[in-house]
């Protein structure tokens, strides 16, 4: 067991400063409007620095930065943009206790998260980048003995990506690596909720990457968001966060008809089929633990297993079981690694957690376990920590069909296949989902029907550089992650050369 120091008190691996401008052009800037605004940590509900309120004078400079610098990045060999994504993720694994801890700071996730999964992928990532882009070929086409079609794949120029504030640092990586691997420069938004951490990354890396090509505004949405996802020099705007904005996002880029990602909600289904509880053994354990798998990141994921769909026969018993492992969740001081699950990630979301419940209670769902706030007492009284709850209804219930982002379960029964589909099918999203079976038959025909972009098989959340992520329905446009995401930062050039000595004949 280890219990970090807050970041800034003697025995810290990290310290914030106390304020943190605009990254423009490979140096900080104050912000056109001399505005900051506090951010407070969710671990104790303090402030803890402040971070510059960008607006459009601000996305301007950005912008023309990335332009500038571009003339240069664009050009860059593939080799080379390769050699700096390694150096970056070299750089990451030599501070990832320090990476993690401002991000538990700034997030309120458990450091246990931040230092397996979160930091670690987001270095993978990057490697997994510098791997493809260095793979990535052309085309050549012989269309007659004198014609030729070359395929050339261009940079896009000065992208826009605005991220969520779930996870603050993996999020950024997500959109960066394959944005810089193809020889963009960019101009970031993070989430106003957790606006630091990716500076703490930035302030590790800016000696790494040429001035103007990776630029970060700081802001809310409609001051600093709307501008750079409106703004008519950005060739293509990322997106990852609610649905709702999503679709102000897409409005504002089809004022400039620029290709958009967007990665939105879910109300991820999580099947468990009669035959996962026909033995009490270690593929029984992994899918209970598939069942607390709605605490991960305090449920704040986009396909949090929020629905959990378990077979009639099995139902009683397995429930007794989850109910009970839900019960061994570890909540606590979020810089605790035996800390299981930490603080939601301010107050607002805390809000609107606990009103969700209240919802459920007034629907008539019947409450498992959980079902309030908690309070860790002294110093994190004051933080944003809520009870893991699990209620039991119905999918036409509120709980079941909107998106909550936060530690609760609804969980119904199902009768047989045919009506575990239609319920994981019922909703306006399309995310995630998960199957868990022992059959190989049951599993595959399963993951084949669920309407979803990413379907774990026996498994559940994990999120490798080299699987496609993306939603169905109103979950999204476009993937995440894999070598394909080249191709969405990235256009196509076309040289089509005649080697004819004569004319064609026309004229």
């Amino acid at each position: 067991m280890t219990v970090y120091a807050n970041p800034g008190t003697p025995g810290a691996v990290m310290s914030y400063k106390g304020r943190y401008d605009n990254y423009i052009g490979g140096k900080y800037v104050a912000p056109s409007s001399g505005e900051y605004f506090e951010n407070i940590t969710p671990v104790t509900g303090q402030v803890f620095c402040e971070v510059a309120r960008g607006n459009a004078k601000d996305v301007d400079m950005a912008v023309a930065a990335g332009w500038k610098a571009f003339e240069t990045w664009g050009k860059t060999s593939v080799t080379e943009r390769a050699i700096i994504l390694n150096k970056i993720a070299d750089r990451m694994e030599a501070n990832l206790e320090l990476l993690a801890v401002a991000e538990t700071w700034d997030n309120g996730k458990a450091v246990r998260e931040t230092m397996a999964a979160d930091i670690p992928l987001a270095i993978d990532h990057f490697r997994y980048f510098a791997g493809a882009i260095r793979a990535q070929e052309g085309s050549i086409g012989e269309l007659d003995d004198n014609t030729v079609a070359y395929h050339f794949h261009e940079p896009l120029g000065v992208v826009g990506q605005i991220i969520p504030w779930n996870f603050p640092i993996l999020m950024a990586v997500w959109k960066l690596a394959p944005a810089l691997a193809a020889g963009n420069c960019i101009v970031l938004k993070p989430a106003e909720q957790t606006p630091a951490s990716i500076h703490v990354l930035m302030e590790l890396i800016e000696d790494l990457i040429p001035a103007g090509v990776l630029n970060i505004v700081n802001g809310f949405g409609i001051e600093a968001g709307a501008p750079l996802a409106s703004h008519n020099n950005i060739r293509k705007i990322a997106f990852t966060g609610e649905t709702t904005t999503g679709r102000l996002i897409m409005q504002y880029a089809s004022e400039n008809l620029i290709p958009v990602t967007l990665e939105l909600g879910g109300k991820s289904p999580n099947i468990f089929f009669e035959d996962v509880a026909s033995s009490k053994d270690a593929y029984y354990e992994k899918a209970q633990e598939g069942f607390t798998m709605f605490a991960l990141n305090q449920g704040e994921v986009c396909t949090c297993p929020s629905r959990a769909l378990v077979a009639k026969p099995i139902f009683d018993g397995f429930m007794s079981d989850g109910i009970a492992r839900v019960g061994k969740i570890i909540q606590g001081n979020p810089l605790d690694t035996n800390t299981m699950m930490g603080a939601q990630a301010s107050n607002d979301q805390l809000e609107k957690i606990l009103s969700y419940i209240d919802i459920g209670k007034q629907e008539g769902a019947k409450l498992l376990c959980g079902g309030e706030r908690a309070d860790l007492g002294g110093d994190l009284s004051g933080g944003y920590y809520v009870q893991p709850t699990v209620f039991e209804g119905k999918n036409s219930m509120r709980i079941f069909q909107e998106e909550i982002f936060g530690p609760v379960l609804s969980v119904t029964s199902f009768k047989d296949y045919d009506e575990a589909i239609s319920i994981a099918n019922d909703t306006l999203y399309g995310l995630g989902a998960g199957v868990w079976s022992r059959s190989g038959d049951t599993a595959y025909r399963a993951g084949r029907a669920i309407q979803a972009g990413r379907v774990w098989t026996n498994t559940y959340h994990q999120y490798p550089a080299h699987a496609a992520f993306g939603g169905y329905k109103q979950s999204g446009i476009g993937r995440e992650n894999h070598k394909m995401m080249l191709d969405h930062y990235q256009q196509t050039k076309n040289l089509l050369v005649s080697y004819a000595e004569g004319p064609m004949g026309f004229f």
